[in-house]
């Protein structure tokens, strides 16, 4: 039987059966505390035998932990290389002198600086990537969109250098149009709703990959322009063409889910130049 006592759903065994189904079958399942005071404030938040976690919340501390042993060399390592002039600044540069700045409003503290990191290193590389992998798995299934697209960049660009973020505003079709496509037929991260249209206060939105409000992904911007310019230099610079005597019919589209969703069954392609090779 579920109950709800006020927004907390509750089960409640009302037989022998289910029972041991809740605490013998499935313990491992419902071994976890509820959070209440009495484990927050009695057991050094919850550190005791009796409350302390398990399940799903025991591993993510686990992993916390082995989080923090991969990143925490992160910011040491550039404090120390802030010294020496000669080596480029990035984006942990800038945080770290933000966690110095004593006018800053909100100050940044240790964990901040780790968040962000993690940020940068998960949000900025495994999406982008993945979002060129199945483009080109779709675009091997049809080399017509291939052919349009070296067209329009022939035409636009010319064979004489690679493709600038300044020339986007000119390439208005193809190269956009596969990266919305892809966008919309592999989604990095399942998307909660799957209705034909979604109604937002009144205004239609048939794809929001990058979410929206306060919580839509930060480096949209980047995002859009990353993937964007390495396409179309892919395109630009290369044939393609399948490897190992493979069939675009025999391409599988079958997902693999996790933090962003991969290609079950990923694709070997022989790359060309098609550019002068003074350029590569």
């Amino acid at each position: 039987m579920l109950l709800k006592f006020g927004s907390k759903p509750v089960l409640i065994a009302s037989s022998p059966e289910m029972a041991k189904e809740l605490l013998k079958t499935h313990d491992a399942i419902f071994a976890s505390r509820p959070a209440l005071a009495a484990g927050k404030y009695i057991s050094y938040n919850n550190s005791d035998v009796s409350w302390a976690p398990y399940g799903y919340l025991k591993r993510m501390k686990a992993l916390e932990k082995i989080l923090i042993e991969i990143f925490e060399y992160v910011p040491e390592d550039h404090k120390v290389k802030a010294k020496e002039e000669s080596i480029p600044k990035d984006m942990v540069d800038v945080l770290l002198q933000l966690a110095n700045d004593p006018t800053l409003e909100v100050k940044l503290t240790t964990n901040n600086l780790m968040g962000l990191i993690l940020d940068l290193l998960a949000g900025g590389t495994d999406t982008s990537a993945m979002t060129i992998e199945w483009a080109f798995q779709e675009l091997a299934r049809n080399p017509k969109i291939i052919e349009k697209a070296n067209q329009e960049l022939d035409r636009t660009i010319g064979k004489e250098r690679w493709v600038e973020e300044e020339d986007f505003p000119r390439l208005p079709y193809y190269v956009e149009a596969i990266i919305k496509e892809t966008f919309r037929l592999h989604p990095l991260s399942q998307t909660s709703l799957f209705q034909k249209d979604i109604d937002i206060k009144g205004n239609n939105f048939a794809l929001l990959p990058f979410g929206s409000g306060r919580r839509r992904c930060p480096g949209y911007n980047l995002g859009i322009k990353l993937a964007g310019i390495t396409m179309a230099n892919l395109l630009h610079g290369f044939n393609w063409k399948l490897a190992g005597g493979m069939k675009s019919e025999d391409i599988s589209m079958e997902e693999i889910y996790g933090l962003a969703t991969h290609p079950n069954k990923p694709i070997f392609i022989i790359m060309e130049p098609r550019l002068p090779l003074h350029l590569y």
